[in-house]
């Protein structure tokens, strides 16, 4: 299991190239292993589209079993809404002898954070605004407790073109607990040549420009920005 990171070749770790390297099959979606190509000649790989993951995990660890070294690789980190829990769960329920390594990778909550600023300097949470694992009236009560809790929010999956009405939810429920001129950082496309950084507030994010590529910060009662950075003050007396 390979975090690959945002995308962006100077975003990966040493670990994982090297990872990469010494393995005969890497498995992937199409877009990711395509962020890998450098990594990847002369190597088996194994290609799928979205919705095909457990498709997916289950070949690579197949081929595994056969006696190859396989790198599964995930966007970001494979623990963190990536392939690492898919891989562990199938391995023990379908009976795959087969030794797993999980090799961390930076998150796009953390690759957002930075190029925002220092939005993430005190505790936050990640939720996905996906609905298709989780029934959506879960999902609410978490955005719920977290908006109550005064914590720091990163979205994932904030917005696709068939699930619009989960964000502007969102965004009330956070209005029920924040001002509307909480500052909010949006980031789109990390790491790539198309990449857009938006810092805008909470009541104007429904009507923003976001998507499933971006990721989006939403501050807390103390966050502010200072000379165009995103930032949540940890307390220091200065």
């Amino acid at each position: 299991m390979v975090g690959i990171g945002p995308g962006n070749r100077l975003d990966r770790t040493r670990r994982a190239e090297q990872a990469i390297a010494d393995c005969q099959v890497v498995a992937g979606y199409h877009l990711y292993l395509e962020h890998i190509a450098d990594l990847t000649a002369g190597k088996d790989r194994i290609a799928s589209g979205m919705m095909q993951e457990t498709e997916r995990c289950r070949a690579a660890l197949q081929r595994a079993t056969e006696g190859a070294v396989v790198a599964l690789v995930s966007s970001g980190d494979p623990g963190v809404y990536g392939m690492a829990g898919l891989a562990l769960e199938m391995a023990a329920a379908e009976g795959f002898d087969v030794a797993i390594e999980i090799v961390p990778g930076i998150s796009a909550a953390n690759t957002a954070a930075a190029r925002l600023g220092a939005p993430l300097m005190l505790d936050y949470a990640c939720i996905s605004l996906s609905d298709l694992l989780v029934p959506w009236e879960s999902i609410c009560t978490r955005l719920e407790a977290l908006a109550a809790a005064d914590l720091v929010v990163a979205l994932y999956n904030p917005r696709s073109k068939k699930r619009i009405r989960q964000l502007e939810e969102a965004v009330a429920i956070m209005r029920q607990h924040r001002d509307d001129s909480t500052p909010v950082g949006i980031v789109t496309a990390i790491g790539e040549t198309d990449e857009q950084i938006t810092l805008t507030t909470l009541d104007r994010l429904p009507g923003a420009e976001v998507g499933m590529r971006s990721t989006v910060i939403i501050g807390n009662s103390t966050s502010l920005c200072l000379n165009g950075r995103l930032i949540t003050p940890r307390g220091y007396r200065l």
